[in-house]
């Protein structure tokens, strides 16, 4: 960073570059063999009832993984691994994704996730929280950042659902979901969708969230047949999906403070953005608005990457998390 000799001393620090990601030399776990999802298990905390998957890691350092529409806690499995000796993990299944059963009058909006979230982070008493999100986990942890901040000590936000309202049926893992809902033509299309296995649905996922389909494990398609098959047994699982998803295009169409990119500018914590350059979900054009948004954030774009980097490249998108944690306990970020 270079500052203009005639500034007076006192004058305030420019920020860093935006794009200056410092990625810790810290050694990682190794990841090989393929790890299993960590064990789940239904928590009452904070008042709400959740799905967590738990991360073993050191006492008094607490990481809080959000994910994204239609995934679940398990999509945290290796980059919670690879944060573990930092941290204790906690990956939420959101009310009506994963294992986590929506409460009675649950309206799935993004506030109504991300008010969840804080009494989750409250009733921890663990102190700030790193807290991150993907996708829609990412707006969540946006709007909680934003409500409570007290409540986290970093956020880190990869390909977070910020407002892109392009008309694409490829964004879906199913372009004919497009007319799902339609009059007429929608009960047709959901009976089909409905006759799909649960592999193929998982398949569909992987090709559209990964750049490289190829790069996803067999034991991983495997697991994620698993869940899919079980969530299909659950009478709260197809609403869930799309009543959070109308969800996500009302606040899209947010505008003045209640839209994301002014929440955006009134976080103030120390944020990492990380963003596949081949994002089919949400576009990276998106990426460097986000970054100069937020007071306090630094932008992370990985080639050869997707929707959901820290599935995709968990090894540097733990290396720059660790780098914006080191960064700021020292208060240079």
């Amino acid at each position: 960073m270079t500052t203009s000799t005639t500034r007076p001393a006192a004058a305030t620090a420019v920020r860093p570059a935006v794009t200056h990601v410092p990625l810790s030399t810290r050694p990682l776990p190794v990841l090989e063999p393929v790890l299993p999802p960590w064990p789940g298990a239904v928590e009452e905390v904070g008042g709400v009832s959740l799905n967590v998957r738990r991360t073993p890691g050191p006492d008094g350092t607490v990481a809080v993984y959000v994910h994204g529409l239609g995934g679940s806690a398990s999509n945290w499995t290796d980059l919670a691994a690879l944060l573990s000796p930092t941290a204790s993990g906690r990956s939420i299944d959101l009310p009506g994704f994963g294992f986590s059963e929506p409460g009675a009058g649950f309206d799935f909006s993004l506030d109504a996730h991300a008010q969840v979230v804080a009494k989750y982070l409250e009733g921890l008493e663990a102190g700030p929280v790193h807290l991150l999100g993907n996708s829609m986990g990412g707006a969540i942890a946006l709007l909680v950042a934003h409500t409570r901040p007290e409540l986290v000590r970093t956020l880190t936000l990869i390909s977070p659902a910020m407002p892109d309202r392009r008309p694409d049926p490829r964004r879906l893992s199913d372009p004919m979901m497009a007319f799902a809902y339609l009059p007429v033509v929608g009960p047709r299309v959901r009976r089909r969708l409905a006759a799909m296995t649960a592999r193929e649905r998982a398949a569909q996922v992987i090709e559209l969230c990964f750049h490289d389909p190829r790069r996803f494990p067999e034991q991983r398609l495997d697991e994620l047949e698993q869940e899919h098959g079980a969530r299909a047994a659950l009478a709260w699982a197809a609403p869930a999906m799309a009543r959070s998803t109308f969800g996500i295009f009302r606040r899209w169409s947010a505008v003045g403070d209640a839209s994301l990119w002014s929440v955006a500018a009134r976080v103030n914590i120390p944020t990492l953005v990380v963003w596949g350059l081949h994002d089919r979900v949400i576009s990276v054009r998106r990426a460097p608005r986000t970054a100069r948004l937020l007071r306090h954030a630094r932008l992370l774009v990985l080639p050869r990457t997707g929707h959901v980097a820290q599935m995709e490249r968990p090894n540097v998108v733990a290396r720059a998390v660790l780098g914006l944690w080191e960064s700021a306990e020292k208060g240079v970020w």
